[in-house]
Formats: C-alpha cells, sequence, structure tokens
C-alpha cells in the first residue's frame, strides 16, 4: 500500500506529540515506564491512524478491530495514543496514576474509554488474543486483533503456550507484535535470559513471521498489510527498537524502565524530543 507525504508527515507529527505526553505525564506523576513506552510509539500510531478500523465515538463497536496490550507497564504510550485518537479528552493524561483517575498504572478495560483488555501481569495478553479471534470466526466477523508483547516478556511460558494455540487454530485475524528492545527491567534480554533465536522460535511453533525497524512507519505498514494477505496462520511482526526513543540519554538505558524523569530531565528530554522530531521530518523530506 502506498502511503502519501501527508498521511507519513501526519504520522511522524503522532509520534512526536504522544512522546511528549509519555514524558509529561509520568514525569507529573512520579512514577511510570517511560522507556517502554517510547519504543512503541511508531507501532501503536500505525496501527490507530493507519490501519485499524476503530470508532473512538462507538469503543464498543462490535467490528472493531481490537487492539491487546500485553506489555501493560507501557501503559502511557497507549493512554497518549488514545487520547490523540479522541477515546478521551487529552487534558486526563494529567490524572494519570492519580486517585480516581481513569488512567491508572496499568490498563483496566472497566475504566479507561478504548481499553480492550485489562493488563500489568506480563505474558497474558497472547491468550486473551487468541480468544477474541478465535470468537471473531466463529461469530462470522470480519475484525482483526492485535497484540503487542515485550520482548522481555517472552520469557514467560505462557506466551509460547498460547503461540502454539494460535497456530492450532489457524488465527489468521490474530497479528502480534513483539517490541524488541533489548532491554528488560534487569537489563539486556540476552543476558537475564536469552530469547534468540527469536524468529526461528515463532516460525517453528507454525508462526508467519516478519522482522522490522519498528521505528520506520512505512515499513510498520508494508508488514501489517503483509500480515492482512497470510492464509491460515497467524503473523509476528518482530519490531526491532530502541528503549526510550526519541531522548537521548534515555536510549538503551534499562534505568529508564520503570522510572520517570525529574522536572530538570523532564526539560531537556523535551528540548532533545524536539530536535529528534526535526531531524525526522528532515529524514523523511530528503528520503521523498
Amino acid at each position: 500500500m502506498l502511503v502519501s507525504e501527508e498521511i507519513l508527515e501526519n504520522l511522524i507529527e503522532k509520534t512526536f506529540k504522544i512522546r511528549k505526553q509519555v514524558l509529561e505525564m509520568t514525569t507529573q506523576a512520579g512514577s511510570g515506564h517511560p522507556g517502554g513506552s517510547l519504543s512503541c510509539v511508531e507501532i501503536l500510531v500505525t496501527l490507530y491512524f493507519h490501519v485499524m478500523h476503530h470508532n473512538p465515538k462507538d469503543p464498543q463497536w462490535p467490528d472493531r478491530d481490537r487492539f491487546i496490550l500485553s506489555k501493560g507497564h507501557a501503559a502511557p504510550a497507549l493512554y497518549a495514543t488514545l487520547a490523540e485518537a479522541g477515546y478521551f479528552p487529552i487534558d486526563e493524561l494529567k490524572k494519570f496514576r492519580t486517585f480516581g483517575s481513569i488512567l491508572q498504572g496499568h490498563p483496566d478495560r472497566n475504566r479507561t474509554p478504548g481499553v480492550e483488555n485489562s493488563s500489568g501481569s506480563l505474558g497474558m495478553g497472547l491468550s486473551i488474543a487468541n480468544g477474541i479471534a478465535l470468537a471473531g470466526k466463529l461469530d462470522g466477523r470480519n475484525y482483526r486483533v492485535y497484540v503487542l508483547l515485550g520482548d522481555g516478556e517472552c520469557n514467560e511460558g505462557l506466551v509460547w503456550e498460547a503461540a502454539m494455540a494460535s497456530a492450532h487454530y489457524k488465527l489468521d485475524n490474530l497479528t502480534a507484535v513483539i517490541d524488541r528492545n533489548g532491554l528488560q527491567i534487569d537489563g539486556p534480554t540476552e543476558t537475564v535470559m536469552s530469547i534468540e533465536p527469536l524468529a526461528a522460535k515463532w516460525q517453528a511453533f507454525g508462526w508467519h513471521v516478519i522482522n522490522v525497524n519498528g521505528h520506520d512507519i512505512k515499513a510498520l505498514i508494508r508488514a501489517f498489510e503483509e500480515g492482512k494477505r497470510v492464509k491460515y496462520k497467524p503473523t509476528v511482526i518482530i519490531a526491532h527498537t530502541i528503549k526510550g526513543e526519541g531522548v537521548s540519554f534515555m536510549r538503551w538505558v534499562k534505568d529508564f524502565h520503570g522510572k520517570a524523569l525529574k522536572e530538570a530531565e523532564l526539560r531537556k528530554a523535551l528540548d532533545d524530543l524536539q530536535l529528534w522530531y526535526e531531524k525526522m521530518r528532515n529524514n523523511y523530506k530528503s528520503a521523498r
């Protein structure tokens, strides 16, 4: 699918706005998970503003595509994306992690418009996505299901049990995305508990596998379109990303997995992010 210059520029702008919101809301709350939120922004923007069929005015529309956030600690990125999409006012982001807010530290489907699953305990999202995808087939509906997992989350045995089930039931209406940023809370994934060869493992479990640069929106669009064309097996997109992407001093730093910035750090980060955005726009224009 060809993407117009206007659409691509709009999507890049949204990645900037959402990264900015992630930094501001976690700093204001004094807690949260900014690193892994920043790594998955392009994935969420591509899904919510280009790939998925959904309706913010009717979050329970029966024929909507479903998004399952399995790595629930990336809630700031999801909340900022939902707000930008119009599921609730952007001002609600200022109440992140406050008492009584609709935006708690991990997603709660009973509180937040647009959230499909409550998450926090890792490893469960793919099983939930399987159930929704299988229900869609049984009900004769054409919606698709997308699930985002962390790479450290792939240490969980439940992920692989679910992966077997996805292939067994030939869930070709299911696409999983692995946020392959290489870091988890205790350090590099390959030091904590190696998950490589990741692509070969998913292939062995019966999945169609696509490797992609998870910060390249054009490449992500192509990957999601390829997944739609695959029949009789689920698709997994291994999105190679950078934890803390957009802020120079946060990139590849595990400490920002679950640590919010201080106010002075936030000011520097926002300046950094502005420079990052200008660079992305210039790179895009030079590639036209």
